[in-house]
């Protein structure tokens, strides 16, 4: 590619407006829980990756969580096991789980880092179980209506975060790659939701942004506008009235979770948008809702 004189001036002039944001987040850890549609669209997956690559190569840390549930729901029915949800979450008996560690730990996740080295990246695959990376407990459930314990197998929650790893690839100046698979202290593997291992891992590495993408523009009010900003007084009003509900209350209260254990703040933003990534961090107005702590 040879780039004329107007387009060499063009690109000047947008890197000159952009280094006050570069130079604001070097140095910065970056959490980003990579899923919906910019996983599965080729265009997204490779601005993605462009994305994730300049921003390791302009100073910053993205460290990326994916999840991966339909690729597993794929390959469960491709070898005929069954599965059911309880409440959004995915029953996980041994032979899942099989499945979950082969789908999340080995497919996507190299996808993932083959994706990010081919655009000039240079990234690292991990499962949470690596180096103990990610301690999981049994997540315990009750039935809404009777309060009876729900059984969900091998389904768990965060119950540490144990960071060397990823300071050792962040100081090599390579990008971390986690898949949400969690070791229990039975040495059991357990299936983690994603978006809330991102949120515990960007806890733990004191990140300064927290970027969930999804297949929505952000948080709407009631008649459809998109909420640029929301603190966790607000956030919280829009779940009491019923304005929140459903699949987004986990992401939300993940994104609470971060900011009041200090992330500096939580992006949910739409990843269907091209560069939704570089558009969040070098721009005022962002593509989705940022979240504060006050």
């Amino acid at each position: 590619m040879v780039l004329t004189r107007d387009s060499a001036l063009n690109i000047a002039q947008v890197l000159t407006e952009a280094l006050p944001y570069i130079q604001r987040l070097q140095g910065k850890t970056i959490v980003i829980k990579y899923g919906g549609n910019a996983m599965i669209d080729e265009n997204l997956k490779n601005g993605f990756a462009r994305d994730v690559a300049l921003m390791r190569l302009v100073g910053m840390n993205p460290v990326v969580v994916h999840g991966g549930g339909p690729q597993i729901g794929a390959k469960l029915k491709d070898l005929q096991i069954e599965s059911t949800f309880i409440q959004g979450m995915r029953v996980t008996s041994p032979a899942v789980m099989e499945v979950v560690e082969m789908v999340l730990g080995g497919l996507v996740n190299q996808q993932i880092v083959s994706l990010l080295n081919r655009h000039g990246g240079q990234a690292v695959g991990l499962s949470g179980k690596d180096s103990n990376l990610i301690v999981a407990r049994p997540l315990t459930m009750a039935n809404p209506d009777t309060g009876v314990p729900v059984d969900l197998g091998q389904v768990g929650e965060v119950a540490a975060i144990h960071r060397d790893i990823i300071d050792i690839i962040q100081d090599s100046r390579m990008i971390p790659v986690v898949s949400p698979i969690g070791i229990g202290t039975n040495h059991q593997s357990y299936n983690i939701n994603a978006d809330l291992a991102a949120g515990k891992l960007a806890e733990s590495l004191n990140a300064e942004k927290f970027i969930l993408l999804t297949d929505i523009e952000g948080i709407q009010d009631k008649s459809g506008q998109l909420l640029p900003r929301l603190n966790a007084t607000q956030v919280n009003d829009l779940v009491t009235d019923g304005t929140i509900s459903g699949g987004m209350l986990p992401k939300i209260q993940c994104a609470l979770d971060a900011v009041h254990a200090g992330v500096g703040s939580c992006q949910i933003i739409d990843g269907r948008v091209p560069h939704a990534v570089l558009l969040e961090l070098l721009t005022d107005e962002g593509v989705g809702t940022m979240i504060v702590a006050e």
